[in-house]
């Protein structure tokens, strides 16, 4: 036990460890990215958006910090088997990339809800396999955090492609915390409210502000979501100041889906 009077840990200095960032080309990923090299990490950053995603490394390398870039798509899984066995003995990874798209039930064809399914559910899943592989083969403990979403909470017109997909992300997840927890690896979600980003400003800034308007008067804090809100999430997952907290899904959403 350290004496009362001894320095408490930095449970959030991720100095020496590596990670994977999915999805770091912009908004959340790349906030993460951002973040987790502040913290110390070397971050690999995966996106299929390779403009983007160079700018994501330029920034880590401009704030003096250390990364690496992926251009890959997470429906290739040699891609991302191939980025993590460049990336070495991995630490952590974020598995945030995602699209979107909207349509009724009736409305929803076969295609659309393969393409959001591959992306956003087996995109995560192909992640969560190939990082828990490598840190199992490499004997190392880890922590490895999905995007699921306030989707899983409640039903909206327009949404069973991504809600479904984001519900399997939360099944995965904790499925996986009680297979990897015995190799000392963690595995948690984090299922963001209304962020705001260029994923959520699609469709122009006419739907977004009414939208926001409407997370705006749902939330308890008055605010809708910022990138970096999200970011402070995954940090926290992924540094050992949640080293007891696996298969948890973490709700940073501004009190919105909160029972009533």
């Amino acid at each position: 036990m350290p004496s009362p009077t001894s320095a408490p840990p930095a449970p959030y200095d991720l100095t020496g460890r590596t990670a994977l960032v999915t999805g770091a080309a912009g908004g959340i990923g790349r906030a993460t990215a951002l973040l987790l090299a502040s913290a110390g990490a070397a971050v690999h950053c995966a996106d299929r958006d390779a403009a983007g995603l160079t700018r994501t490394a330029e920034l880590i390398a401009e704030a003096g910090g250390r990364a690496v870039a992926h251009p890959l798509d997470v429906t290739d899984r040699g891609a991302l088997r191939a980025a993590v066995a460049a990336a070495g003995p991995l630490d952590i990874a974020a598995a945030i990339a995602g699209i979107m798209h909207t349509s009724s039930v009736l409305d929803t064809a076969d295609e659309d809800l393969d393409r959001v399914l591959d992306v956003n559910f087996k995109g995560v899943w192909r992640t969560c396999q190939e990082a828990a592989r490598a840190m199992i083969s490499a004997g190392r403990p880890g922590s490895i955090v999905t995007m699921a979403s306030g989707a899983v909470d409640a039903a909206q017109p327009g949404l069973l492609c991504y809600s479904a997909a984001k519900a399997a992300v939360v099944q995965l997840t904790r499925t996986l915390a009680t297979e990897a927890g015995p190799h000392g690896i963690r595995v948690n979600a984090v299922a963001p409210g209304w962020v705001r980003t260029p994923m959520t400003a699609r469709h122009g800034p006419e739907v977004q502000e009414r939208t926001e308007a409407v997370m705006v008067r749902m939330s308890p804090l008055g605010r809708v979501g910022e990138p970096e809100d999200i970011a402070r999430a995954v940090l926290f997952l992924a540094s050992d100041a949640s080293s007891f907290m696996t298969g948890q899904i973490l709700r940073p959403n501004g009190g919105v889906s909160m029972p009533w």
